[in-house]
């Protein structure tokens, strides 16, 4: 059976599935680069990748006993970044207005649930991957055919780019489905990537990212007062997230051409394009202004929620400093 014989391609489509794939390999291709980086302790603050998971990460039947199968899902969040672009903003990761505005993690999870509804397989088993558990996805998604591994460390695939969040399924089945083979490399002699990183956070020789220094970071994973990654002050004065790396890709190029969609927010949420062309100065007032309590409450559901008000106020004074104050 031909992978496109399993599900309704008119229905993924309208769940924002780019493209999917599967694959049989318990134990990620990339382990070894993978361990060896936690060894360097290039993971920096990242702790929960060098803690008791990561043993579980060494093979998908730690985390699921009954692994037989994984599907893969690219689920799109092009025309959010599409929007960023175009538009006089301030600089966040385009995952975050990707889903409605929702948190990936709850979105994906339900566009999952509605793919797994179709699958009509006798007495199937399945569990979620979706970035939160102890998985290798970008190197799962590599196994089961939907791109190579970027420079910038990124799953790059050859027709949709990057701009994409993976979610998977483990099955306790074999699919009578036909086996994909990893892509290969594409980037050739190309380092646009690290060439455009302000903090140097990337090597390119082995396609993994110097956490302390990435944006990304020092703008999601850290909560508290600290100084920003040299030559932050080079950057766009990104305020949540990075994207600098997956902008100037060249496979990033085609995909955002193709985007005719327009940017939706679910209406509870519409006030975050607001929020996006406030001046720092004001940005800053209605933060510091708000209590913790009042402030989490006003983006539960959200990406922004996960640095609280201090990581906010954190990143707008690394913008300010930058000499970006304003749009």
């Amino acid at each position: 059976m031909r992978k496109f014989s399993l599900f309704n391609e008119e229905k993924l489509r309208a769940l924002g599935i780019l493209d999917w794939g599967y694959t049989e390999e318990a134990i990620p291709l990339s382990l070894d680069r993978y361990e060896k980086w936690t060894d360097d302790f290039n993971h920096g603050p990242l702790n929960y990748l060098n803690d008791h998971r990561k043993e579980l990460r060494r093979d998908l039947r730690h985390v699921f006993p009954e692994f037989q199968s994984a599907l893969v899902f690219l689920f799109s969040y092009q025309e959010a970044k599409k929007w960023l672009l175009e538009e006089k903003r301030y600089e966040v990761a385009g995952y975050t207005l990707g889903f409605e505005g929702e948190d990936y993690h709850r979105a994906l999870k339900n566009r999952l649930d509605q793919v797994v509804s179709s699958l009509d397989i006798p007495d199937i088993k399945f569990f979620y991957s979706l970035d939160a558990q102890p998985i290798l996805e970008r190197d799962l998604a590599y196994r089961a055919g939907l791109g190579w591994f970027g420079k910038n460390s990124m799953l790059i695939n050859k027709k949709e780019g990057s701009y994409f969040i993976i979610g998977s399924v483990l099955l306790n089945q074999k699919l009578p489905l036909d086996k994909t083979t990893p892509d290969v490399d594409h980037c050739g002699n190309c380092t646009a990537c690290a060439d455009a990183c302000p903090t140097n956070a990337i090597d390119v020789e082995t396609r993994t990212i110097n956490a302390p220094l990435c944006i990304s970071t020092f703008t999601i994973e850290i909560f508290k007062e600290v100084d920003a990654p040299e030559g932050f002050d080079k950057s766009r004065g990104e305020i949540f997230g990075c994207d600098i790396c997956q902008d100037i890709c060249p496979w990033n190029r085609k995909p955002l051409s193709r985007v005719i969609g327009e940017l939706k927010l679910k209406d509870s949420l519409s006030y975050l394009k607001e929020w996006l062309f406030w001046p720092s100065s004001k940005l800053t007032s209605f933060i510091q202004n708000e209590s913790n309590r009042s402030f989490r409450k006003k983006l539960f559901g959200t990406p922004f929620d996960r640095p609280g008000k201090e990581g906010w106020l954190k990143n707008l004074k690394a913008r300010i400093n930058s000499k970006r104050n304003d749009l």
